[in-house]
């Protein structure tokens, strides 16, 4: 599926644009753009497309995209019929990257919402009952202008920056382009990680990369990444999995081996447990 850059105009040059839109279905193709995007189903259901993530959306749906993330949001079957009387009820705020430049993240205040922003470099979706409660201040940015739209941003970023009640939609892969590969202990196995993911690893040498008793390095990496070290490279290998499936070269016992499972029913289990979709499955979802 071929992906398209959406342009955003911000007319006279205002710092945040926002559509409230009530219509028969979703309209807008698989793309992408630089701007950051908070999205919120107020209406309607189907099925979200981001990076290689696929899953089911709902009303009272809230989302936030990073910069230049492809993402599509199809609505159900029941909107696309003929005579349907069904609606779409969304709001999609939009704002440039260089709203907040990067010396205002200097001031802890900021900290935050710069956190929020690295997140959503993989699209967050955040979970009832927040969403609900977040849903209400989308309301309020997309029902005021100028400058109290700003304040009303900036308020709305700040509590989706604080809650814990989200989800990451994109693989890990797609964080790779974040990590600044210096030599502090952590960003280096990262770089090991998603680079030798293919390959088998083993806990000692990933241990002996941090310097660290293989007991101690699991503590330490389940502290900073909140996942155990074979969570993290199975996710690195279903998500390199997903892209190879969506570019339809490979047949799936090779997508199996290339990514880097060493057993194709072992493969089938995980990919459905992490995707609840089979490969094949998911291939038709992303290219019907």
């Amino acid at each position: 599926m071929k992906v398209m850059q959406e342009y955003i105009d911000f007319p006279l040059r205002t710092a945040v644009k926002v559509k409230w839109r009530k219509m028969p279905h979703f309209t807008y193709p698989w793309h992408f753009h630089s701007e950051y995007e908070i999205l919120y189903v107020i209406e309607g259901t189907g099925t979200s497309f981001v990076a290689d993530n696929i899953e089911q959306f709902y009303s009272g749906d809230l989302a936030i995209l990073g910069s230049n993330l492809p993402h599509f949001w199809r609505s159900d079957e029941k909107y696309h019929a003929p005579e349907s009387q069904e609606k779409i009820n969304y709001i999609v705020i939009q704002f440039p990257g260089d709203l907040f430049r990067e010396p205002i993240f200097e001031y802890p205040e900021f900290h935050i919402i710069q956190e929020l922003f690295r997140r959503s470099s993989r699209g967050i979706r955040f979970l009832p009952p927040f969403s609900e409660k977040a849903g209400k201040m989308v309301l309020q940015v997309a029902q005021s202008s100028g400058f109290d739209r700003v304040i009303l941003l900036l308020k709305l970023l700040h509590e989706l920056a604080k809650t814990e009640k989200y989800r990451l939609l994109a693989g890990e892969l797609y964080q790779q382009q974040n990590h600044d590969f210096t030599d502090d202990r952590l960003t280096k196995v990262l770089h090991f990680l998603t680079t030798q993911y293919q390959q088998k690893i083993e806990l000692d040498k990933v241990a002996e990369i941090a310097h660290l008793h293989p007991s101690a390095f699991c503590r330490f990496f389940k502290e900073k990444t909140g996942k155990s070290l074979s969570e993290y490279v199975t996710d690195l290998r279903i998500s390199y999995a997903c892209k190879l499936i969506i570019e339809g070269k490979l047949s799936v016992s090779q997508v199996c081996f290339e990514s880097g499972f060493n057993n194709l029913s072992n493969f089938n289990r995980t990919f459905k447990r992490q995707t609840k979709m089979t490969p094949t499955e998911y291939f038709k979802r992303f290219h019907e």
